[in-house]
């Protein structure tokens, strides 16, 4: 038995040509392929983009999950339990947050075109972490 030992692509060969020649019962001609992985397929198409209702459920989810019993919410509580006024405190409180949001994206969106995803992916978790570094020394070492 002889096996061929070239590796052959599946895609370049068609369906007569992957088919075996007998010569006799004894002598088949084999031949290997590769096949590649399914991540190496995958990566190597570009990602589809998000449609804009999926985009604002996540970014939704996401702010409304991180702010719930934050300093934030906290402050506006108390606010409005001081001045009497909910629906002024929530005005004023409202326009807060969507100016930090609008800065938020438009600084985001000015790093997005400096830089590449893997930097900003890399530098906000070297961030992240020397955050969570500094609430641990604070904790330990600030009693």
């Amino acid at each position: 038995m002889k096996l061929d030992s070239t590796p052959l692509s599946l895609s370049s060969i068609s369906q007569t040509e992957n088919q075996p020649e007998l010569k006799d019962s004894t002598d088949i001609n084999l031949t290997t392929a590769i096949i590649e992985p399914l991540e190496a397929v995958v990566a190597g198409t570009p990602k589809k983009p998000e449609t804009v209702a999926v985009t604002f459920i996540t970014t939704f989810v996401t702010i409304f999950l991180a702010e719930i019993g934050d300093k934030t919410q906290l402050s506006t509580l108390l606010m409005s339990a001081e001045s009497h006024a909910p629906w002024v405190v929530f005005l004023g409180s409202a326009a807060a947050l969507i100016t930090t949001s609008l800065l938020g994206v438009l600084l985001g969106s000015w790093i997005a075109n400096r830089l590449s995803p893997k930097t900003v992916e890399k530098s906000a978790g070297v961030m992240l972490l020397l955050i969570s570094v500094m609430l641990f020394w604070d904790v330990f070492v600030g009693q």
